[in-house]
């Protein structure tokens, strides 16, 4: 299966539309500095390059590129730089010798909301409902594989959302990022 598409700019429109989202629910959350400096790996060449040539425009170009070649790289290498995945938090038991899941602090599980959020907005564009982030989560994979404790705060935020709108997830979330601060 040949991917011929090419879309640089196409591809930069998307990815900076996405960190300006990501961005703005930062400084909601209460974690303003810190998202200013979100995904700016995806300017590198690593992964720009690999991103505008999957681009899909409806979801992420790691999943096309993990179709065609049974990986991503870009995504290796994203997931290795930034803190708000939790595929980041993940080291090597020393009892068990396995890799196992650590908890996130705080800030990168507001920062991953956030990106989650925005990449539902970006992605579903008018079809998009304070649910979708849930229903993403809810459907894969991931509640199972990050820390327990990680998993319980990410889904209890994202069905605050889903239940209670924007205004009210993000207020609270920002007085647990003051509170913790402290």
């Amino acid at each position: 299966m040949k991917d011929t598409t090419f879309h640089p700019i196409k591809h930069f429109r998307t990815i900076t539309k996405h960190r300006h989202k990501v961005i703005s629910h930062c400084f909601r959350a209460g974690i303003g500095w810190q998202g200013l400096f979100h995904d700016l790996s995806k300017y590198s060449p690593t992964e720009f390059s690999e991103g505008a040539r999957h681009y899909l425009g409806t979801r992420s170009p790691n999943e096309r590129a993990r179709e065609l070649y049974g990986y991503s790289l870009a995504w290796m290498h994203h997931k290795g730089r930034n803190k708000h995945h939790y595929e980041y938090w993940r080291d090597v038991d020393p009892k068990i010798k396995q890799y196992v899941p650590i908890e996130m602090p705080l800030r990168y599980v507001t920062e991953m909301f956030c990106d989650r959020v925005a990449a539902c907005k970006i992605y579903r564009g008018k079809d998009y409902t304070d649910s979708a982030a849930l229903e993403y989560f809810l459907r894969g994979n991931a509640k199972n594989i990050m820390h327990p404790n990680t998993a319980v705060l990410l889904q209890s935020w994202l069905e605050m959302l889903a239940q209670k709108g924007e205004d009210e997830t993000f207020s609270y979330i920002k007085k647990l990022n003051r509170s913790n601060k402290s």
